[in-house]
């Protein structure tokens, strides 16, 4: 067999993303992005459109679901004994930002899935990073924390990259103060339900309100690391 027979499409797919991600300063995530990078390659175009059937869109979520692990990966090599977790959550937004390389294809993306007929893939990534934040720092949560864990992380996730993407200060300094205030505001929303929930007048309320939230539980199975809710692989 040849070297082109017996490699595998994930070898395929990265050489194609990394030949595309030069074009993409120039000319955004368009539909000439992936015509281009299988000429570069040598990949048939054909080949190329299997790979990717949605061309640049496909390309740019390969290029978002590449950082994500990149930054598992620095989460798992990393010695996280000795940090609060809310340090712990910090440190993997920053490996997320630091996976990203490219400032301006992730500016373009941010376009992309603004757009409407992308938005819905748009949010679906910035849930799958949450997920995996959550999941490598081993949330063990199941039921309605579940999903308010990772619907809170996403919105400071989405918070951190706009804020990123137009930081001009010195090795992104502004951008790690950013996330430590981002994280602060968490918490104290955190540490004030607690105290509404603990708060002896308020039990009548919110003690039938907890038994209720408590029923609610993960989805199971979720589609793979960053599944949405309610998505189930099928045959599960």
């Amino acid at each position: 067999m040849t070297d082109a027979q017996t490699e595998t499409d994930e070898a395929r797919r990265a050489r194609l993303l990394q030949a595309a991600l030069p074009n993409v300063a120039f000319e955004g995530w368009s539909a000439n992005l992936l015509p281009r990078a299988a000429e570069a390659t040598g990949i048939d175009m054909a080949e190329a459109r299997r790979l990717f059937p949605r061309g640049a869109v496909d390309l740019a979520v390969a290029h978002h679901e590449s950082g994500d692990a990149a930054m598992v990966a620095k989460l798992k090599a990393a010695d996280l004994t000795a940090m609060r977790f809310r340090d712990r959550v910090a440190f993997a937004l920053r490996a997320r930002i630091e996976a990203i390389g490219d400032k301006e294809a992730a500016r373009r993306a941010s376009a992309l899935f603004a757009l409407p007929t992308h938005a819905p893939e748009g949010a679906r990534l910035i849930w799958r990073t949450a997920d995996l934040i959550w999941d490598t720092l081993g949330d063990p949560s199941e039921d309605l924390n579940w999903y308010t864990k990772r619907a809170t992380l996403s919105a400071v996730w989405a918070s951190v990259l706009l804020f990123w993407l137009g930081d001009d200060s010195w090795e992104a300094q502004a951008t790690d103060a950013f996330i430590d205030r981002r994280i602060d505001d968490v918490m104290r929303i955190e540490t004030m339900k607690a105290r509404v929930n603990e708060a002896p007048l308020l039990k009548p309320f919110t003690g039938p309100l907890s038994r209720l939230t408590a029923m609610i539980r993960r989805p199971r199975p979720v589609s793979g690391p960053g599944g949405l809710p309610g998505r189930w692989t099928p045959g599960a």
